[in-house]
């Protein structure tokens, strides 16, 4: 310990400006013609509430300050549109290089198959840029790399583009999405708003439960 300085206190709040310098930043929650790529390929529950009744997460996203790191450097994606009638659905890539759209994951273990979420990120990175290849990274702490390439596929981004539309009515409406169960719900902070985490009521034994109560 060196003197009385708060030395965790700096760091974090160090890491909390890092963050919001590298995060996409909706401007106008409310405004259903702007909406983020983000926002639409994960759980759309998720992304309601981080626009109207947001939740601050205990832990430091890493994986957002690595790319928008990454993004802030010379050969970075800026921010792409894509126009869906009066919608502007917006995307950024990490890097686009030789053409080809790359984002970056950390993750604990190198996944065998790349995520859904992160599938239908980069292909709409691929149709906001108009570019036909695109690689996911995959990275571990101890600097695994796992790579995955793709096309871009037409399909996937049409099942985007009718997220991007249900997305739009429904902060018009301002009514909250429906469930959208995924393995990342238990680490979410919005666990509790979605399902029951407390049991309440009266513990039932085994033998209770089948009609064998013990005399």
């Amino acid at each position: 310990m060196m003197g009385d300085k708060d030395y965790k206190q700096t760091i974090n709040s160090a890491l909390d400006v890092l963050t919001k310098e590298t995060t996409q930043q909706i401007s106008e929650p409310a405004n259903k013609n702007e909406i983020f790529l983000h926002e639409v390929t994960r759980c759309m529950r998720r992304s309601y509430f981080d626009r109207f009744d947001a939740i601050e997460t205990s832990g430091k996203e890493f994986e957002r300050v690595l790319g928008g790191l990454i993004r802030k450097l010379p050969y970075g994606a800026k921010l792409g549109e894509f126009a869906i009638d009066e919608i502007r659905l917006k995307g950024q890539a990490d890097m686009i290089v030789d053409d080809i759209v790359i984002i970056f994951k950390t993750v604990k273990e190198p996944p065998e198959n790349p995520s859904a979420s992160d599938v239908l990120y980069l292909n709409g990175c691929m149709w906001i840029f108009d570019k036909t290849e695109g690689v996911i990274v995959y990275m571990t702490g101890d600097g695994t790399e796992t790579s995955f390439a793709l096309y871009r596929e037409k399909k996937m981004f049409e099942e985007v583009i009718r997220r991007v539309r249900v997305f739009s009515n429904l902060i018009s409406d301002k009514k909250v999405p429906i469930l959208e169960p995924s393995g990342e719900c238990s680490s979410c902070q919005y666990y509790e708003r979605c399902y029951i985490k407390k049991r309440e009521g009266k513990q039932i034994t085994i033998s209770e439960l089948f009609g064998s109560k013990n005399k």
